[in-house]
């Protein structure tokens, strides 16, 4: 598929399992490949922004009594659907308010003008059953006119209400009105599935300590986490077996690279950041822990698992009656 084409595979619902039939390879085979091989087959990249974008997003309740973000009306998700864009493009968002009460878009890390800021304050939400168009827009690093340095919009960012329940949207925000933003730069590596997980007050992604999020993916695939938090609590990310670099994008420039190589990141409310691991590297499959790791919150159940397959299907060691969650927050491209 072109990357450049905007279309819902690559907006997908934040609550919607993974997509199936992805094509992945093994570690196995990875390693007995010879070098050039390897190089001949590089990975995919973000091409160029400077697109006009346009999608329609709803804002909806959902049976449980958590309010979420969707694409179409009734597939509304929590956490809303992932949102992806290059670096100078435009988006601009239909955005159709389908509860009952006054809802809004606000978004983190772009560019907006104060009609698109989602804000009760300048009157930029929208009343029950009411519609507005937000637009967001992105810019590439470059040189200001007096010479100093500024930085792009690519990032891994969120947006979120800002006007339910209070000023400052706490009750859609612990309600699930909440999602995913990757601005991509030029040259950026793609992934092969990206998954989101919320660390909003003591739950993740809105579910209950008993059904936390599980994610799949197999061995040698790349796959991309976007993790954002939300709520009162500051948590500390932690995910088993796999490590990233602490930089924008999560991966290393190569041998001089110096960014720091963590597999454990504090993270406060409105915090929010990504990485790419490649599943299983150097560990093998297995049922891959991640959780806070504020002792308390995890014993409290801010828990949950990557399974990461071999290329049979089993994922060794899990024994999936005692993990009852299924895979959510996740976007295979």
């Amino acid at each position: 598929m072109d990357r450049r084409t905007f279309n819902r595979r690559m907006l997908v619902g934040g609550g919607v399992a993974a997509a199936t039939g992805v094509t992945s390879m093994s570690l196995g085979a990875v390693q007995a490949a010879p070098a050039q091989a390897a190089v001949a087959d590089p990975p995919k990249t973000a091409p160029a922004g400077g697109a006009v974008r346009h999608l329609t997003m709803y804002a909806e309740k959902l049976p449980d009594g958590s309010l979420g973000y969707g694409l179409e009306k009734g597939k509304a998700s929590v956490p809303g659907p992932l949102i992806e864009i290059n670096e100078g493009d435009t988006l601009h968002i239909e955005f159709h308010n389908l509860t009952d009460a006054d809802a809004s878009l606000h978004v983190h890390g772009v560019d907006y003008d104060i009609a698109s800021d989602g804000t009760r304050m300048n009157r930029s939400h929208v009343e029950p059953g009411g519609t507005r168009t937000y637009t967001w827009r992105t810019h590439a690093p470059g040189r200001r006119k007096d010479g100093t340095w500024q930085a792009g919009s690519a990032g891994y960012w969120h947006y979120h209400d800002h006007v339910v329940g209070t000023d400052h949207g706490t009750g859609g925000i612990r309600k699930g009105l909440y999602g995913p933003l990757v601005v991509r730069r030029k040259g950026d590596i793609l992934p092969d599935r990206t998954i989101t997980i919320v660390f909003n007050d003591m739950n993740i992604n809105n579910k209950p300590a008993d059904a936390s999020p599980n994610f799949e993916a197999t061995v040698g695939d790349r796959v991309e986490v976007v993790m954002i938090t939300h709520g009162e609590y500051y948590h500390t990310f932690h995910i088993h077996g796999h490590r990233w670099a602490d930089n924008r994008t999560g991966l290393l420039t190569g041998p001089d690279d110096p960014s720091r190589v963590v597999d454990t990141k504090i993270c406060g409310p409105a915090d929010s950041f990504g990485f790419q691991i490649i599943a299983g590297e150097h560990v093998g499959a297995g049922a891959w822990m991640y959780h806070c790791h504020v002792q308390s919150h995890s014993d409290q159940g801010m828990a949950g698992l990557l399974l990461v397959a071999k290329p049979d299907g089993t994922v060794p060691g899990y024994d999936p009656p005692h993990h009852a969650a299924g895979a959510a927050g996740e976007h295979a491209h």
